[in-house]
C-alpha cells in the first residue's frame, strides 16, 4: 500500500468519487475541463472516446470511465498530466462522518482496507502469475572514453539543459562543433553518467556511411529506424520512412529512453528519428548547428577546443616531463592543434613514440607543414592533416603498410582475421605468424591514435583518419597491390559469410560454389549468436564488397557474396540493402552466365522487393525466375517462384490466383520430395482457403502441414501452423479445440525456439475473438488489451485493427 504524492493523479476509486462529485453537471467548469481531459486521453487511446459522455445516472458507466482513465494515465504521460491537473482542480468532496484521512492530495494505492472495527484476519492475494518474458534492454552507447580530460563546464551546461527540460515534450540536445572537437566523446561520457535516468535503454546510430569515393555521406533515416525498431523488439518493420517513423513514435511512447545520433548532416536527417515521449532524450552530434532542429525546440551547445591548460595536460600523457620543461612550446603545440582533442592526442602520440624528441621540435614541425595558422583558424582541417601525416611518418613499417592498405577497403569495420592476411602478406610471414604480425601492426596504429577498437578483434578509423589512409593507399600502393588488397577483402567476405550461412541457414547453401582451399582466412564464428553479430557488425563492409565486386567486374564473386548474405537479409531485414545487393547480384549473375545464380538473385531479391511493398516489381522478378526455371526444367525453382507469386496474390486479395499458384507449387514440391517446402505450401493454401471463406478446407490443409512440420522438427513453422489451425477451428465452431491449440501456441511463442512477439500478439487477438464469440466480454477485453500492447510496438496497422475490436467488444 503506497500513498501517492500531490504530483500523481488519483487512483480509480477516488477518481470515481471526483467524477461523481464534480463531473455530472454539464454546465459546470469541471464538466468543461473534463471534456478537455477526454480529448487528451482519446489521442492516446481512441477507445476511451466511446466512454464519453456517460449516460445520466449510469453509475456503471462512470465506474468504467474512472478505471480506464486511471489505467491510461499509468502508461501515457500526457493523460497522466491532464488527469493530475483535473483532479487537483476538482478534488472529491469529503464525506461526513467517521473517516480515515490522508493529508493533502495524497492518495492510497494498492490493496486498502478502511474500517472502524475488524474481527478476524485480513488476507490479500496478489497475482502470482509468471512475469512475461522481455527483450534485453538495449545498451548501444559506445564505451566511455578511457582518457576524458576536463569538459567540466560543458558537462555542467548539459546538466542544466537536461534539468530544465519541458515536462510535456521530448528533449533534444545538439552538440555541434568542428571535426575533432570531441563531440562524440563528450556525448558518450555524459550519457553514461546519466544512464540511471533512462531505464528503458540507450540507442546509438552513426548517421554517416562510407561511399565508394572514400568520403562519407548521410545514412538514410529509414535505415536507422529499421535498426532501432529491431533493437526494441519489432519483428516486422514497415516499408518507407513515414510508417517506420510512426511505428518508432508508437513503440517509444511510454519509454524513458536515451538516443545518441552521431555525426548528423542536416535537421531533415534527424527529424524522423526524434522520440515522441516526454521521458525521452535525443542527443545529436554534428559539425553543423542544425538550425532547423532549433525551430523544433532543440537546445544547441557548441563545443569548442579544450581550455589551454587541459589541452597541455592531454599533451603530457605522451610527452611526460618534456611538456613541463617546455611550457611555452607546449602551449604553441596545442595552439597549432586548435586545442582539439583529436589533434592534441595525435601530437601527444608523436612525443610518446619518440621519447627523445623535444616539444619545440614538434612545434616547429607543425608550424612548417601544409596548412598554416590562418587555415587552422578557418576550419581546423589543415592542422589535422599535418598531424595525421606526422603520425603516419613515424609508424613502424608494418603498421604504415597496414594503414595504407586498410584505407583502400570499402568498409567501416576492420576484423583482425582479415587484417592478418594483409599484414602477413606485407611482411612475408607464413600463415601461422600472420595474426601475430597483424596484432603488432594494429597495436602501432592504436598507440598512434589512428585506429579505434570497437570490440574484441574489431576496429574502425576515425572519420577524419579514414580519408587520410585512403589517400596514402591510392598514392603509395602500386595498382597490382591495390587490386590484390581489394580481392583479398572480397574473398575474406565470401569465406566468412559462407560460415555464417552454414550456421544460421544451412538449407540455403548453394552447392558447387565454394572458394578454392586456402583462398582466404575466414573469421571463426562460434555458434548462431556470434554469426549473427558478425553479420550485423560488418553489414556495411559486406555491402561495400558487393559494390566493389560489381565495379571491378568480379561477377561470380558479386552474386555469390549476395547469395551468402541471405541470413543477414532474413534475420536483420535491411530492406534497402537487400534490394540494392540483389540488383547488383542479378546483373552480375547474368554477366557471368550463371543460371543458378540468376534464379537465386531473382527469387531472393523478389522477397526483398515484396517486403519493401514493391509488389509489381516483385511479381516481375518472380515471373522472370519462373520463366528461367521452366526453361532449365528445374521444378524446385519453379515452385519457389510460383509460391512467391501466390503470396503476392494473397497479399493483394486475389484469392483464386493465389490458390492456383500454391496448388501448382505444391505439386512440384511433392514431385521432387521436398517435404518442408510442401508443408509450407499447405500452410499457404490453408491461409488462402480461410481468406476465401472456406474454413473447413483451411483446417484440412493446416492439419496436414502441422503433422509434416512436426515430423521434420520444424518447431517455429509448426507452431505458426498450430496457431492458425486453432483460429480456424474456433471459426468452425470447435471453440474448445481451437482455444486449446491457441493457448499451446501462445506458450511456445513466448519462450524457446519459437519465440515471436508478433505471433504471440496474433494468438492473443485470436483468443480475444474466441472469447468474444462465446460471450465472455471480460476475457475478450483482457486478451485484446494484451495484444494491443504488443502490436503498438510492432505494427501500427495491426494495432489499429485490434483497437477497433476493443471498441466494439
Amino acid at each position: 500500500m503506497r500513498a501517492s504524492s500531490a504530483d500523481e493523479p488519483y487512483g480509480a476509486d477516488l477518481l470515481l468519487s471526483a467524477l461523481i462529485a464534480n463531473g455530472t453537471d454539464t454546465e459546470s467548469p469541471a464538466w468543461r475541463d473534463l471534456a478537455l481531459l477526454m480529448d487528451t486521453a482519446a489521442r492516446a487511446d481512441r477507445s476511451v472516446a466511446g466512454l464519453w459522455p456517460p449516460p445520466a445516472g449510469a453509475s456503471a458507466a462512470w465506474s468504467e470511465l474512472a478505471v480506464r482513465l486511471a489505467e491510461l494515465a499509468a502508461r501515457d504521460p500526457a493523460t497522466r498530466h491532464a488527469l493530475m491537473e483535473w483532479t487537483h482542480r476538482h478534488p472529491p468532496t469529503p464525506r461526513t462522518g467517521t473517516a480515515n484521512t490522508v493529508a493533502g492530495h495524497a492518495v492510497l494505492h494498492g490493496p486498502t482496507v478502511q474500517a472502524r472495527d475488524i474481527h478476524g484476519g485480513i488476507h490479500f492475494h496478489p497475482h502470482t502469475g509468471p512475469p512475461a518474458p522481455r527483450l534485453p534492454v538495449p545498451r548501444q552507447l559506445p564505451p566511455a572514453p578511457a582518457r576524458f580530460i576536463d569538459r567540466h563546464a560543458d558537462r555542467r551546461i548539459l546538466d542544466a539543459l537536461h534539468a530544465g527540460r519541458p515536462t510535456h515534450a521530448p528533449q533534444v540536445l545538439v552538440i555541434s562543433g568542428l571535426a575533432g572537437a570531441g563531440k562524440t566523446a563528450l556525448a558518450t561520457h555524459w550519457l553514461h553518467t546519466h544512464a540511471d535516468s533512462f531505464p528503458d535503454g540507450q540507442l546509438y546510430a552513426d548517421l554517416t556511411e562510407p561511399s565508394a569515393e572514400g568520403d562519407r555521406g548521410p545514412v538514410s533515416p529509414a535505415v536507422v529506424l529499421e535498426a532501432f525498431l529491431v533493437a526494441l523488439g519489432a519483428t516486422e518493420v514497415p516499408a518507407g520512412l513515414a510508417p517506420r517513423s510512426a511505428l518508432w513514435r508508437s513503440m517509444t511512447a511510454d519509454l524513458r529512453l536515451a538516443v545518441l545520433l552521431d555525426s548528423a548532416f542536416t535537421a531533415a536527417q534527424v527529424r524522423p528519428l526524434l522520440l515522441g515521449t516526454p521521458g525521452g532524450l535525443t542527443v545529436v552530434t554534428s559539425r553543423n548547428n542544425l538550425t532547423g532542429l532549433q525551430v523544433d525546440g532543440a537546445f544547441v551547445h557548441r563545443l569548442d577546443g579544450l581550455p589551454t591548460e587541459s589541452a597541455v595536460a592531454l599533451l603530457a600523457v605522451g610527452g611526460g616531463t618534456r611538456v613541463t620543461h617546455e611550457p611555452d612550446a607546449a602551449r604553441e603545440v596545442v595552439r597549432l592543434c586548435g586545442r582539439l582533442p583529436l589533434t592534441v592526442a595525435l601530437a601527444s602520440a608523436q612525443l610518446a613514440i619518440h621519447p627523445h624528441r623535444s616539444v619545440s621540435a614538434l612545434a616547429d614541425s607543425l608550424s612548417q607543414g601544409p596548412g598554416a595558422v590562418d587555415t587552422l583558424h578557418a576550419d581546423g582541417e589543415a592542422v589535422m592533416r599535418t598531424a595525421l601525416d606526422l603520425s603516419y611518418d613515424v609508424l613502424p613499417g608494418e603498421s604504415g603498410a597496414l594503414y595504407r592498405r586498410m584505407g583502400l577497403l570499402p568498409t567501416d569495420r576492420h576484423d583482425l582475421s582479415m587484417l592478418s592476411s594483409l599484414a602477413g602478406e606485407e611482411a612475408g610471414h607464413p600463415d601461422d605468424r600472420a595474426e601475430l604480425a597483424a596484432d603488432l601492426a594494429v597495436h602501432g596504429l592504436l598507440e598512434a591514435n589512428l585506429l579505434e577498437e570497437t570490440g574484441p578483434g574489431t576496429y574502425r578509423f576515425h572519420d577524419l583518419v579514414r580519408p587520410h589512409a585512403r589517400r596514402l593507399g591510392e598514392e603509395l600502393e602500386d595498382p597490382g597491390r591495390r587490386e590484390r588488397t581489394l580481392r583479398g577483402f572480397v574473398d575474406w567476405c565470401l569465406a566468412t559469410t559462407a560460415i555464417a550461412e552454414a550456421v544460421l541457414t544451412p538449407s540455403h547453401r548453394l552447392p558447387g560454389h565454394d572458394l578454392p582451399a586456402g583462398t582466404a582466412q575466414a573469421t571463426p564464428l562460434d555458434g548462431p549468436e556470434a554469426a549473427l553479430a558478425w553479420l550485423d557488425t560488418h553489414r556495411n563492409g559486406l555491402m561495400g564488397a558487393v559494390r566493389h565486386a560489381a565495379r571491378a567486374g568480379w561477377h561470380t564473386a558479386c552474386w555469390t557474396l549476395t547469395d551468402r548474405m541471405w541470413p543477414l537479409f532474413l534475420r536483420l531485414r535491411p530492406t534497402e540493402m537487400w534490394v540494392e545487393a540483389h540488383r547488383l547480384g542479378l546483373e552480375a549473375a547474368r554477366r557471368s552466365g550463371s543460371r543458378p545464380g540468376e534464379g537465386r538473385m531473382l527469387t531472393s531479391g523478389a522477397i526483398g522487393l515484396r517486403n519493401a511493398g514493391r509488389y509489381p516489381e516483385a511479381s516481375d522478378w518472380y515471373r522472370q525466375a519462373l520463366e528461367s526455371a521452366t526453361e532449365d526444367r528445374d521444378p524446385r525453382q519453379q515452385a519457389q517462384a510460383l509460391s512467391g507469386l501466390g503470396h503476392i496474390a494473397l497479399l493483394t486479395h486475389r484469392i483464386d490466383e493465389a490458390r492456383d499458384h500454391f496448388t501448382e507449387a505444391l505439386r512440384l514440391r511433392e514431385s521432387v520430395g521436398y517435404r518442408r517446402g510442401a508443408a509450407l505450401t499447405r500452410r499457404r493454401l490453408g491461409e488462402t482457403a480461410l481468406a476465401g471463406g472456406d474454413p473447413a478446407a483451411a483446417a484440412e490443409q493446416l492439419r496436414r502441414a502441422a503433422a509434416e512440420l512436426d515430423a521434420l522438427g520444424e518447431t517455429y513453422e509448426a507452431t505458426r501452423v498450430l496457431a492458425l489451425l486453432g483460429h480456424v477451428l474456433d471459426r468452425l465452431g470447435d471453440q474448445e479445440g481451437g482455444e486449446e491449440r491457441l493457448r499451446t501456441a501462445l506458450t511456445r511463442f513466448r519462450t524457446g525456439d519459437a519465440r515471436s512477439e508478433h505471433w504471440e500478439a496474433r494468438c492473443l487477438e485470436w483468443l480475444g475473438r474466441a472469447a468474444e464469440s462465446r460471450g465472455d466480454r471480460t476475457e475478450s477485453v483482457r486478451r485484446y488489451e494484451a495484444a494491443l500492447a504488443l502490436f503498438r510496438r510492432l505494427n501500427p496497422t495491426d494495432a489499429e485493427r485490434v483497437a477497433g475490436r476493443l471498441r466494439q467488444a
